[in-house]
């Protein structure tokens, strides 16, 4: 059976992506490069989405409380292939990938739903503290 798209990743995928994950997290932890841009700033490495063929794979980042992206994004870009040869020193694949860095805008994304649920009109409608009015009761 041929893997599409609208199946989901394979469970390749995502075991080759969370060891990609891992590898760059720490990579980034130990501080290893030497771009200005990228010094003294705490990035996270939220997933990374390895393609089918496992040529290329989508890494999504975000700082502390996602400030300085427009100066990240472009350095991460610029260290790719530096990122790329140390995962390949740690991540055992015939293959490194091709990394592509993209900010993570899922944590907005949860901010603004939370948001969202927490305005009084929701809350009061959310709220278990209001019985349902019953006029079957015949009073």
């Amino acid at each position: 059976m041929r893997h599409t798209p609208a199946n989901g990743p394979s469970q390749r995928q995502l075991r080759v992506g969370e060891e990609l994950r891992h590898s760059l997290a720490a990579i980034l932890l130990r501080g290893e490069m030497h771009d200005p841009d990228l010094a003294g700033v705490s990035i996270t490495v939220s997933e990374v989405r390895p393609s089918p063929d496992m040529k290329h794979a989508t890494v999504f980042v975000t700082t502390l409380n996602g400030d300085k992206m427009d100066v990240v994004l472009p350095a991460l870009r610029r260290a790719a292939s530096f990122l790329r040869g140390q995962v390949a020193k740690t991540v055992r694949l015939r293959h490194t990938p091709q990394l592509s860095f993209q900010a993570d805008t899922s944590f907005d994304y949860a901010q603004k739903i939370n948001t969202l649920l927490h305005q009084d009109v929701i809350a009061r409608d959310l709220s278990d503290d209001e019985e349902p009015s019953d006029d079957s009761d015949g009073a």
